[in-house]
């Protein structure tokens, strides 16, 4: 019988689902995929009832398939402790020191692991995407916030607290605009794809998405124009602090914002490329997943678990 894993990536709005082929340690082809919504409005405990439940029916699936679920991955956002197996904190979905891991293994009978949306996604990325066959890879997705996951010879750094990666709270603009964190001036509050829309907006008096000032200054109209520039200055300030601390080959960069292709990508490379001094300028490129990056990174952690288990037994 062919052997799979059960993965899900939960989001604010949405969870996206799959079973997983797993040929040894290797990821092998997405059987089945699925789509739900989160429905984070009805509170925590029934976001952890929906997510359970469709686990639970994902395994039935597997078995009417003919295939034999062996484990489960389960990416989430917010503050996760992935050695417990908890999610911390989540505002986004309502949890709070929820036990995950736990009971998705009480629920299905199967070896599970818990992640960082984040991480999974970027741990996706440089195994399977855009940072494949290297060794130090930097993901970074720009959308409502910014993260990085810095993922060496194929695992991604949590740091001591499971809090590393944060490269949209280093402050760039010192006395800039105030960020979620309470701090002024961070990355997210400048150069997040939330940010660009809601500068543009202020500026310009209408409303515009990140995607449509990308656009708007691609036809140079002054303010986008302005606006954009701006972005891509305060990414570049970023992106260098995350190559002096990370010494990164490959940069990829996901989310909203690397939408905006070439028009993100070719000055962002000239805006490091005139930074840079003494580092090796790394490679800087964009997500090749989409948004099938964290359900792959669930599968990914789960088949780590798996292979971590073996290991030791």
């Amino acid at each position: 019988m062919t052997q799979t894993v059960i993965a899900l990536d939960v989001g604010g709005t949405g969870i996206k689902c799959a079973l997983v082929g797993a040929d040894g340690d290797a990821l092998h082809t997405v059987q089945h995929a699925e789509r739900h919504p989160t429905g984070a409005q009805r509170g925590g405990e029934a976001v952890i009832a929906t997510i359970l439940g469709i686990a639970e029916g994902l395994a039935a699936t597997a078995r009417a398939k003919g295939l034999e679920p062996v484990g489960a991955g389960l990416v989430v956002p917010g503050v996760i402790d992935e050695a417990e197996g908890v999610a911390v904190w989540a505002a986004n979905v309502g949890f709070r020191d929820v036990p995950l891991r736990r009971l998705l293994e009480e629920r299905l009978g199967l070896p599970a692991a818990l992640g960082h949306d984040v991480r999974g996604g970027g741990l996706a990325e440089a195994r399977l995407g855009a940072g494949r066959g290297h060794d130090y890879v930097l993901v970074i997705p720009i959308g409502t916030g910014i993260a990085a996951a810095n993922v060496v010879h194929g695992q991604v750094y949590t740091g001591a607290h499971g809090a590393g990666g944060e490269i949209g709270h280093i402050v760039v603009r010192p006395g800039g605009p105030v960020c979620g964190c309470g701090q002024r001036g961070c990355l997210e509050a400048v150069a997040s794809a939330s940010a660009v829309g809601r500068r543009y907006t202020e500026q310009a008096g209408r409303a515009a998405t990140a995607e449509e000032v990308a656009r708007l200054a691609a036809e140079g109209e002054p303010t986008a124009v302005a606006v954009w520039r701006e972005t891509i200055d305060a990414l570049a300030d970023g992106l260098m602090t995350g190559i002096a601390l990370f010494d990164p080959a490959v940069i990829v960069l996901g989310g909203g914002l690397a939408e905006a292709g070439e028009a993100l990508l070719a000055p962002l490379r000239e805006g490091v490329h005139a930074r840079v001094t003494f580092h090796r300028e790394p490679v800087i490129t964009r997500a090749a997943l989409g948004d099938e990056a964290g359900c792959l990174g669930a599968a990914l952690i789960a088949l780590d678990n798996l292979n971590t288990k073996g290991n030791t037994q």
